[in-house]
Formats: C-alpha cells, structure tokens, sequence
C-alpha cells in the first residue's frame, strides 16, 4: 500500500501540472532537434545525424524527466514541509516510500520519452522503438530518479537541486553518447564517460533502433549503478530515522 500512496501522490502531481510537465518535456528536445538535427547532416559511419541524434534524446530525457520528478520536490518535502518526518513516523515501511518514489520518477521519465518519440515520427524513418527500448528507458529512468533521491537526502538547502542539476545532469546530458559518440575521446576519459548510466542507455537505444543487439553490458552496468544507488538511499533514510 505504500508504494500506491507514494504512486498516487506522483498521478496527482502529474495530473495537475500536466500541460506544465509536457511543454517541459518537448522545448529543450526540440531545439536539440532543429539545431542539431538539421545543421549537422551525416555522422563519421555515415548514417543520417538526425538517425543517431534521436535515440540519444530518448535516452536523455528519461534521464532528465525521471530525475527532475524527483530531486526538486523530494529537497522541498524534506527542508520545508517536513513530509519525510511524517514518512519516518508513520507505518508505510521506508523501503516502500523509496521503491515508489523511484517507480514514479521512472514512469514520468518514459512518459517524456513518449512525448520525444511522437514529435519525432516524421523524421525517424527506420529506426525501431520496442520493448526492450522501453525497458532500458525504465532502468535508465529508475537509476536517476534513484540518484534524485540520494541528492535530495543529501542536499542542505532548497538551491542544491538546482545545482546538482548544472553539475551532474547537464554535463552528462551533453557528453554521454547523446549528440556525438564516445569513441572520439581520449583514452581514459572516454573509459570514463562510458561507465556512466546514459552513455550505456543511449547505446543501447540507439543499437536497437538501428536493429542491432544491444549487448549484456549495458544491462549490468545498468542495473549495478541502480543496487549501488538504491543502496545508498535506503542508507539515508534508515539512518535518519534512527537519529
């Protein structure tokens, strides 16, 4: 019942500011796309640049959606309104409080990538979207809505969120195998860049689109950041209640 209570609470929030979260979702994409998309014509393999630009944008905005679902309200809940004392006092189990906030961030963060892949219909010929998209876009979305709530636990004050998204987010949203590929890095820190959760979603996506396999790396990488994380969010609250 308390991931229900949690999952409503998103519904509410998400039916109230419903054309707010929509708009937000389709902007900055859409300027990707007309910048991106129609100034750079091929990539170095060749292939249409608009081919590879779109499943990077899906993959970014499962990131930014299910993140931003997350960080800002999960820091004002827990500095101003106190809602996460009452959390802790009541009898809704944490570990429940926590799997719904990150199965609602999750779901906001598919719901945006949904918006992208509308607007992108007449420009993606060829390109494939299946299950298995949706599912690295659900654990793509659930490892930054699970970070959200690490930062939001460990943010001091209500402008932390703001900056954890210059920081964290908008680097990686640039870098991560969205607009160009990691391969022309330099060693090491492409290494680097690459052990990151988006660079393996967007490649992932993007394999699939272009109907190639997308490997098991990615899913281990996936689903190790995730444990990592979920870790150290139930670390967090657990260790609140028990001040």
């Amino acid at each position: 019942m308390g991931i229900i209570t949690v999952l409503w609470e998103k519904w509410v929030e998400f039916r109230r500011d419903f054309y707010k979260i929509t708009v937000a979702a389709m902007i900055a994409p859409l300027m990707y796309l007309i910048v991106f998309g129609l100034g750079i014509r091929t990539t170095s393999h060749g292939q249409p640049y608009i081919q590879f630009l779109v499943p990077g944008l899906v993959a970014m905005v499962t990131m930014t959606g299910s993140f931003g679902a997350i960080a800002q309200s999960m820091s004002v809940q827990r500095l101003y309104e106190k809602a996460l004392d009452q959390v802790m006092i009541s009898p809704t189990p944490l570990w429940q409080f926590i799997l719904g906030q990150i199965i609602g961030g999750s779901l906001r963060g598919i719901y945006a990538a949904c918006v992208i892949l509308v607007i992108t219909v007449p420009v993606r010929h060829g390109l494939v979207f299946n299950g298995l998209s949706f599912l690295i876009m659900l654990l793509n979305g659930a490892v930054f809505a699970t970070l959200a709530l690490v930062l939001s636990f460990m943010a001091k004050t209500y402008s932390d969120a703001p900056r954890f998204n210059t920081y964290i987010i908008m680097p990686m949203s640039f870098l991560c195998n969205t607009f160009f590929s990691t391969e022309e890095m330099p060693d090491g820190f492409r290494q680097f860049i690459e052990a990151l959760p988006l660079s393996q979603a967007s490649g992932m996506i993007r394999s699939i689109a272009n109907g190639e396999a997308a490997g098991i790396t990615g899913y281990i990488v996936l689903l190790a950041w995730l444990a990592v994380l979920g870790a150290v969010s139930v670390f967090f609250i657990y260790r609140k209640k028990n001040l």
